[in-house]
């Protein structure tokens, strides 16, 4: 019989080309999210959560041995965390907090410490001895034998839903013989979900279901969806803090600005793991890799074009960061109160921060009257934000990066319609998908395989330059300025390039 030594979390499904992407995640996992969003006990339809049962000690490796026999005799999808802290408070913050990724919670290694706390969650906590673990732990597996996206029908929201319902999720664990690889914690709070908002942790899963699936797929990387109850930030800072030892890495998702930058900013400074925030830094990587080549194309300069964003929170804001530092020296960020300017009442401490690097002219129009004369609109903001006047008052070969999900600030196709020399935006049902799928399986792979603690402004520009040199100049084109979000070549040379 074989001895088992680790955990290591798998993909349900193959992701093979654009359709299955679209289903697995983006645009499709929206679906899902809304339907929890509506009726939170559809996360146990539409995820993995029935089957998934945390088990917490205060040794990881305590942890993972109790783990893998749930696993091998009855099924059960146990995650092992190690928390750093035996005060009934701090065990208390954490299993409350952690409820919407799991459907019940084992103690029962910690007896002592938690018999008398009071936890106040929904689901199943296991304190002591159980006479009958998968009765009390109400796990069911649900198992795809043989599967075929052919075998799905209707829209591709509806595919997604089919495929959620059929397989309980899109991930699972799998035992392995090799020493365990402790997991990527996913870690969100649902309140900047794709193009759906504050949803919540809960809502939130299926997103981070579907991102697990992609760190596996691309970067042989194993990830753990880790959605929180709370969205106080000092309480996401402590959580994961207590946890880290669970964990080779923390992905920060789907946090709302301006709370995503202290909690990054914090977990950098006090955490002994690599932290990465994916909305801002995998999203700033892949637009600076597309808009080289576009400005290529267009035979422009970043020096000298005008550039202007629709939205200003954490991902543009990091985009924007990372075009200045490639010498951008034009560019004028807007939101819902139109342009952003140094002293503007509206500013929170991130706008006022990058207002001292852009809109240098003191503009304070809105966007509409922004845009004009513009070389490069970027919107990660709203859906419907620009239409054909905008898009035919920017400047000649106007290129458009319209990047708000699932539905941009301008669809691909009306852009070029008005007159776009280039359009790209997050949907892979149209050319030039800019997706973070491109960075963040190769970099978190070549993170832990060569041991980095912080992930460097350096290691993002090397990303973004060598993620843009692998389309050969004889290839590039208005419909083909980034590889294929599913091209097996990319998360490799983005790993070699982390150093």
């Amino acid at each position: 019989m074989a001895k088992y030594q680790g955990i290591k979390i798998i993909s349900k499904v193959e992701v093979k080309d654009k359709d299955a992407l679209a289903i697995v995640y983006t645009p499709g996992v929206a679906a899902s999210c809304l339907k929890i969003k509506e009726n939170p006990e559809m996360s146990f339809e539409y995820t993995n959560r029935e089957n998934s049962v945390a088990v917490i000690s205060f040794d990881y490796q305590t942890s993972l041995n109790r783990a893998i026999f749930l696993k091998s005799t009855l099924g059960i999808d146990a995650y092992p965390f190690e928390i750093s802290s035996k005060e009934p408070e701090k065990i208390k913050l954490v299993v409350n907090n952690i409820e919407p990724s799991f459907g019940a919670v084992d103690l029962s290694l910690i007896e002592p410490e938690v018999k008398n706390i009071d936890f106040n969650v929904n689901i199943p906590v296991l304190k002591g001895a159980a006479a009958d673990l998968k009765e009390f732990f109400l796990c069911i597996s649900k198992n795809l034998f043989m599967f075929s996206y052919d075998k799905l029908t209707g829209t591709t929201n509806e595919k997604s839903l089919q495929l959620r319902q059929m397989a309980g999720g899109v991930i699972e664990t799998e035992l392995t013989e090799k020493p365990q690889e402790k997991p990527v914690g996913i870690v969100s709070d649902g309140s900047a979900v794709l193009g759906l908002g504050d949803i919540g942790g809960l809502a939130g899963l299926p997103v981070m279901e579907g991102k697990a699936v992609l760190f596996q797929e691309l970067g042989d990387v194993s990830a753990l969806p880790l959605c929180l109850k709370t969205q106080n930030a000092d309480e996401i800072i402590e959580i994961i803090l207590l946890l880290q030892n669970s964990f080779s890495g923390i992905n920060l998702e789907d946090i709302k600005a301006p709370r995503c930058f202290e909690v990054e900013n914090k977990l950098i400074e006090k955490a002994d793991i690599p932290i990465f925030h994916d909305d801002q830094h995998g999203t700033a990587v892949v637009v600076l890799a597309a808009l080289l080549n576009a400005l290529h194309l267009a035979n422009k300069k970043v020096n000298e074009v005008k550039i202007v964003f629709s939205g200003a929170g954490a991902a543009a804001i990091a985009v924007c960061k990372l075009i200045l530092a490639v010498g951008a020296t034009n560019i004028t960020m807007f939101d819902i109160d139109g342009a952003i300017y140094k002293g503007r009442e509206q500013n929170n401490f991130a706008h006022e921060e990058i207002s001292k690097y852009t809109n240098l002219n003191n503009f304070k129009g809105s966007l509409k009257e922004g845009i004009k004369g513009a070389d490069v609109f970027i919107g990660l903001s709203a859906p419907n934000l620009v239409d054909k006047e905008m898009i035919k008052s920017m400047n000649n070969k106007p290129i458009v990066f319209a990047l708000a999900n699932p539905t941009p600030e301008i669809m691909p196709d009306k852009a070029i319609e008005y007159g776009a020399f280039i359009s790209a935006s997050g949907r892979s049902d149209f050319p030039n998908q800019i997706n973070n799928s491109l960075v963040f399986p190769g970099l978190f792979n070549g993170v832990l395989k060569h041991g980095i603690k912080k992930i460097t402004n350096e290691i993002k520009l090397n990303c973004a330059f060598a993620l843009a040199s692998l389309i050969k100049d004889t290839e590039l084109s208005t419909n083909y300025i980034l590889p294929d979000a599913l091209d097996r070549q990319v998360p490799q040379t983005i790993s070699d390039n982390v150093i």
